[in-house]
């Protein structure tokens, strides 16, 4: 995320000092050293908007709260009402499945010495913004998650004066006036309060993505360059020279395998008969790849003769590994040749392995997580979804210390630290929401809408090795918006955007004007009579592009999409901007005027865009950019177009 503790939105924030983020989720263990005031120095014990209050339960008594976490509500009528004689596993705020205290961790969480996750990914753990206040909204128990639930504790997080809303959920296939967070944060919306969101993980080939809500802020996930590993040399001091391979591994010991015997044996090489592997040798085991690596790893824990196992992937990073439950590690086809050739010419092959190893900086990063939610919005198509992607793979974070996290063998084992590595645009979520939140602390005047439009307009389409970001879900080919919005967060840029797009709450009822809602149905999102349908339109002012074809239908006739866009000037006085368009494929885009002029901060001026295409049989999905640029090259405000199909999915 290229945060500094020296310069930029860090110290620009005062590291989110006195922002309040709301976090509606599983509940939160209060006892975690990332909830501590520790070290937290504040003018005053709580800031003088928060209305909340520490609700004691079960295992839970107000004085667990402090300067950190101020505040920590349950909201249970729902799954009561469901179940009428149902006993709660945990009646308070308090978390009982991890999920929670991760993500609250993730945005906000105080600094955390020594944090690992069984030696891995080791150092110093902080949220991102580590100075900010937490208040927890426990919505989902263990019996069940309730849309009226979550609908009260999000209304009740904008009474009690949060900042930002951070939600890892979201409910599938149902319409804006009948999802709990689209109504919820429409009220939070009206208060200036960001709600920051996940795409959800149904990846490229399942369901459409979640929380496509046009005022919201909706969250891809990606992977980032931090991989956990295992050394796996092969070779001995007795031969002529060793070879070091990196592969990857979590097994959760400090172990070291040292110089055991290597063997490649066609008979066993599958590692799935446990009566076969009980009578091998002591070694270490060559495994082929036969697709079913949880199989394999599940064989080898079962036995006891063997002393390790090196199993292999076509692609190693596209694995799923979040637990290796036995003393083995993952290398690729290349890697895997190279051992089969040393093992072919040694007389007496030998290998060790050395786990709890941390690498970073050696992969090409960011790209798009394979289990990332595609667009588009399927209750709002017009409005392009996601909108950012933040890192969501393998994140570390606080977790309950009475949940097993890590299997050696067939022995569970509970994470002494207190910290887990998860994936999900879960994680990716509150990495927004503390972004967002470092942003508010440093423009307070700022609404939702510019708050997001900076983070999207300075996002980077660009990985580390300055090409397109690659999607995973998708081969590796060049990621679209619809799986990555505007790109990867970039918070530093995000602080001095140059130019935002802002949206009123007006703006957004004119939207819902024109989806062919009732009058009742979008009473229902907005619950109030302040708002008309004079100007419907569903071009709302927002910092993307997107338009649609049907598929079905190939005349071969050109279709037409026109947009006007308003942007503001945020910058530091007079300026002057011109536009370069990168148009899709195939694909016409024309922009008027070309060039804006700004006199002082805060004014606005308005250009249109016309997007002309041809309708796809194929469905394929076409992308570029409109970028405006300050002549002075201080500012560049990017938004990304997309021709799509009205259902594309990728």
């Amino acid at each position: 995320m290229s945060l500094d503790p020296s310069t930029g939105l860090w110290p620009a924030s005062k590291f989110g000092e006195d922002v309040i983020i709301g976090v509606i989720d599983t509940g939160i263990w209060p006892e975690s050293p990332s909830f501590s005031d520790h070290g937290m120095v504040y003018t005053s014990k709580l800031p003088s908007k928060w209305k909340g209050t520490c609700q004691e339960g079960q295992d839970f008594n107000s004085s667990l709260c402090n300067s950190k976490l101020i505040g920590a509500r349950y909201f249970n009528k729902g799954v009561k009402a469901a179940n009428p004689n149902v006993t709660l596993t945990m009646n308070s705020a308090r978390d009982t499945e991890g999920h929670g205290t991760h993500t609250s961790s993730t945005a906000a969480g105080n600094y955390v010495d020594g944090a690992s996750f069984f030696g891995y990914a080791n150092g110093v753990a902080r949220g991102m913004a580590p100075r900010a206040r937490v208040a927890m909204y426990k919505v989902i128990f263990e019996e069940g998650r309730y849309a009226s639930d979550v609908l009260a504790g999000m209304d009740q997080a904008v009474a009690d004066g949060v900042d930002i809303i951070s939600i890892s959920m979201g409910f599938d296939g149902v319409p804006l006036y009948q999802d709990p967070i689209a109504i919820a944060s429409f009220g939070a919306m009206e208060k200036g309060i960001l709600v920051s969101s996940s795409a959800g993980n149904a990846g490229p080939r399942g369901g459409p993505l979640h929380n496509g809500i046009p005022w919201v802020l909706t969250v891809a996930a990606g992977n980032f360059d931090r991989t956990y590993a295992a050394s796996l040399t092969i070779g001995n001091n007795k031969e002529k020279e060793k070879r070091v391979i990196v592969g990857r591994s979590m097994f959760p010991l400090d172990a070291w395998v040292r110089d055991e015997t290597l063997i490649y044996n066609k008979t066993l090489s599958k590692c799935d008969s446990l009566e076969l592997l009980a009578e091998a040798p002591r070694a270490i085991i060559v495994c082929e790849d036969t697709g079913f690596l949880d199989d394999q790893m599940y064989a080898i824990a079962s036995v006891t003769n063997l002393a390790g196992a090196i199993f292999v992937s076509k692609d190693p990073s596209r694995v799923d590994l979040e637990s290796t439950s036995c003393p083995g590690v993952l290398i690729s086809t290349m890697e895997f040749a190279a051992v089969i050739d040393y093992i072919n010419s040694s007389d007496d092959p030998t290998a060790g392995i050395k786990f709890q190893q941390t690498v970073t900086g050696k992969e090409v990063a960011p790209s798009v997580a394979d289990y990332t939610s595609r667009g588009p919005s399927p209750n709002c198509p017009a409005v392009l979804k996601p909108d950012v992607m933040a890192p969501g793979s393998f994140v570390l974070a606080s977790w309950i210390p009475n949940d097993y996290t890590a299997t050696v063998g067939t022995n569970m084992l509970l994470s002494s630290q207190g910290f887990n590595l998860i994936s999900g645009t879960s994680m990716a979520c509150p990495h927004a929401s503390g972004v967002a939140a470092l942003l508010k602390g440093t423009h307070p005047e700022w609404s939702h809408a510019a708050i997001r439009s900076a983070m999207m307009t300075t996002a980077n389409e660009l990985d580390s090795s300055m090409m397109p970001i690659k999607d995973v879900g998708r081969n590796f080919t060049a990621a679209s918006p619809l799986a990555m919005g505007a790109g990867h967060m970039v918070p530093n840029k995000a602080m001095d955007p140059g130019l935002v797009y802002d949206a009123a709450p007006q703006d957004y009822v004119s939207l819902l004007c024109s989806m062919n809602f009732t009058r009742n149905q979008i009473m229902t999102i907005t619950r109030s009579n302040d708002y008309n349908c004079a100007n419907s339109s569903l071009d709302l002012n927002y910092p993307s592009f997107v338009a649609f074809y049907d598929k079905n239908v190939t005349t071969g006739a050109m279709l037409k999409h026109r947009f006007r866009r308003v942007v503001t000037n945020v910058g530091g006085g007079a300026a002057t901007y011109k536009v370069k368009v990168a148009p899709p494929e195939g694909v016409k885009v024309a922009v008027w005027p070309q060039s804006l002029v700004f006199g002082k901060k805060y004014e606005q001026r308005d250009y249109y865009v016309e997007i002309v295409y041809p309708s796809d049989g194929n469905g394929l999905v076409s992308y570029g950019s409109i970028v405006w640029i300050e002549e002075s090259g201080k500012h560049i405000v990017r938004s990304p177009i997309v021709v799509s199909p009205t259902s594309a999915g990728k």
